[in-house]
């Protein structure tokens, strides 16, 4: 891709991201194009469906907001300590992501484009999850009585932004107590012993 090619992808991506963040409901490739200060038929040459460009969109988040860097803490521990530094690493994510996954939740009922860029990043979220929790049952920590699959799915539902959201916004918990509560829940809920 040249250089030219990059830097209007790029201006798409971040006029996606900010007009998804404005809460522009239902945002089509054509408002896209005239934020981004380029023709639609540019647009669809570097995202051939609306879907690919809202994926793509929550991916370049991802980039820019260094998630891999984020969650490099996760990825060397072990057990417990992993389970905890994941929690971190996403929990203090979410305050930064909020804008957009509040729009992408927001318009995903009638939206399939925003309900499918919304599954991958859950997909995402859960793939963390599930390292998370294999790495309790590696270390053996992972309580007897539930599965890896279930384990997984107990730790993903707790980690919604739907939950953050409900904690942090309309209960008027600190950034510090949900991340302190929800490490301790987690672990009550998936730890052995």
């Amino acid at each position: 891709m040249s250089s030219a090619e990059s830097d209007t992808r790029t201006r798409i991506l971040q006029a996606a991201w900010r007009l998804l963040e404005e809460g522009a409901a239902g945002v089509r490739m054509s408002d896209i194009a005239k934020a981004a200060g380029v023709s639609r038929q540019a647009v669809y040459l570097h995202f051939p469906t609306r879907a690919n460009l809202l994926i793509d969109t929550t991916r370049y988040v991802d980039e820019v907001k260094n998630i891999d860097d984020r969650l490099a803490a996760s990825r060397a521990a072990a057990g417990i300590d992993r389970l905890d530094a994941f929690i971190q690493a996403w929990g203090d994510y979410i305050p930064e992501i909020y804008g957009i996954s509040k729009a992408l939740l927001a318009i995903q009922e009638t939206d399939v484009d925003a309900a499918e860029a919304w599954r991958d990043r859950m997909r995402a979220l859960m793939h963390g999850c599930a390292a998370a929790v294999r790495s309790l049952e590696e270390t053996g920590q992972l309580r007897p009585d539930l599965s890896v699959g279930d384990a997984s799915d107990l730790l993903w539902t707790l980690l919604s932004v739907r939950n953050w959201e409900h904690l942090r916004q309309d209960r008027g918990w600190s950034q510090e107590h949900y991340l302190d509560r929800t490490k301790w829940l987690a672990q009550r809920m998936l730890v052995a012993g």
